[in-house]
């Protein structure tokens, strides 16, 4: 375990992040845009089964199936998931760095919290396992297995619901660190501030000194220039 937070320590680097965290999203956009809309013109409204959070049964597979036709269903398998194949790596990377750097900035990465850093892992995985029973459904439909259906069904619930806890806690740490630099800002704000309430009441205090010392030199002249 100790080898793996070394490893991840070691890439926590603002720009390695930022890289992978644009990158990952931009994948998924391709496929927000490009490749799920192309796959869905076939399924007659129909959600792909990549896009069910809460999971499907058999009925809900045979009817997408159906719906897709032997047109859509080359789509979905060489198109959509050609691209789904690449996602779930760069999520489980990106995220996994991306959450371990803000630990890092909270000075929480050698707590428990570190074990965050697996959610996004679990999820890609799960997202793999997910892709590997819909491809074997498509090869072999209309002969679905009960056995591919369910597992399939289970990897789709357990990539939902770790996601899910993961940007729980993503949100919560992002939070956590806008709280922490807020204090650290105004940590350093406050000396500031009081220096410059201390300059202010003594250039005050100086220009009324001499407001004074103008007053009485301005007398002392009207007075000598009476006496003469």
């Amino acid at each position: 375990m100790e080898r793996i937070r070394n490893i991840i320590d070691k890439n926590l680097i603002g720009k390695k992040v930022l890289l992978l965290f644009v990158l990952t999203n931009l994948v998924y956009a391709i496929m927000l845009i490009v490749t799920i809309p192309k796959t869905m013109t076939f399924s007659n409204g129909m959600k792909l089964l990549d896009m069910m959070p809460m999971g499907y049964n058999s009925e809900y597979i045979n009817s997408l199936f159906e719906a897709l036709g032997k047109n859509g269903r080359q789509v979905y398998l060489y198109n959509q998931l050609p691209i789904d194949m690449i996602y779930p790596f760069l999520f489980g990377i990106s995220y996994c760095l991306l959450i371990g750097y803000f630990l890092k900035k909270l000075n929480k990465s050698r707590s428990v919290f570190f074990y965050l850093c697996f959610l996004p892992l679990i999820a890609g995985l799960a997202d793999y396992l997910e892709n590997f029973g819909i491809i074997i459904m498509l090869n072999s439909y209309p002969n679905l297995s009960q056995t591919s259906m369910v597992a399939t069904n289970m990897f789709s619930v357990v990539k939902s619901m770790t996601t899910t806890v993961f940007f729980v806690a993503l949100i919560i740490a992002l939070l956590m660190l806008g709280i922490k630099t807020m204090k650290e800002k105004k940590q350093v704000l406050t000396p500031c501030k009081n220096a410059l309430k201390r300059s202010l009441a003594k250039t005050l205090y100086v220009s009324r000194h001499q407001r004074r010392k103008e007053k009485r030199d301005g007398l002392l002249q009207l007075l000598f220039i009476d006496n003469n």
